[in-house]
């Protein structure tokens, strides 16, 4: 099959260079269509310099949520293996449950979460952590952060575990993501850099009290 004959794909063989240039500067714009920055993916990215394996070994403890994100605080075991519940202050009383699925090998680290109940966790932020010095050439990390617009952002599956009176729900934010993710890749990567140029470990003692 010839490759190129499919609708949607652009390849050098039916797009020359001179025919393709055009369409990739078209892509290079000042100002995003809303949809498009705002649609199904929501994604962040940067450097942080402090050692890829320590970073990782921070992230994928549930309990480093509670410090370089913006709202989820309070984190404690629940007696499910594995299961943390914390509070998203952006939601006043609301609680929010959590598990952290990490691959040591890829340095992948993806947090599934749900607000109200912790059966059904459709949430899932993914990350990943890169030796920047294989992808930029210098000590350090590369975090990949990317959230995907399930659903259930548009409307609360669960309502009746909601708080009493929440005037909000988590997906009314899904047009901030992005600078709110970008904030909290800040926090993180100035929480990791103060303590790596310290000499201070990036995962703290935390008490399990």
């Amino acid at each position: 099959m010839n490759l190129s004959e499919i609708e949607g794909t652009i390849r050098i063989e039916s797009h020359p260079r001179p025919v393709a240039t055009p369409i990739l500067l078209d892509r290079i714009r000042s100002v995003y269509p809303h949809e498009q920055v705002f649609g199904d993916y929501c994604t962040v990215q940067g450097y942080v310099d402090a050692p890829p394996r320590e970073l990782y070994d921070w992230l994928s403890d549930t309990r480093s949520l509670e410090e370089w994100t913006y709202s989820l605080r309070g984190f404690r075991q629940t007696g499910e293996p594995g299961l943390w519940v914390a509070r998203d202050m952006l939601g006043d009383e609301t609680e929010i449950y959590t598990r952290t699925i990490a691959n040591p090998e890829a340095m992948t680290v993806d947090y599934h979460c749900a607000w109200d109940q912790g059966k059904h966790l459709w949430m899932v932020y993914l990350m990943r952590v890169i030796d920047a010095q294989v992808v930029l050439d210098r000590p350090g990390s590369v975090v990949l952060w990317t959230n995907c617009h399930h659903p259930f952002y548009d409307e609360n599956p669960y309502p009746e575990t909601a708080p009493e009176g929440r005037p909000v729900w988590v997906g009314d934010f899904w047009d901030i993501f992005g600078a709110g993710h970008r904030l909290e890749l800040d926090n993180l990567k100035a929480i990791a850099e103060y303590r790596h140029s310290r000499g201070l470990p990036l995962t703290p003692e935390w008490s399990l009290s």
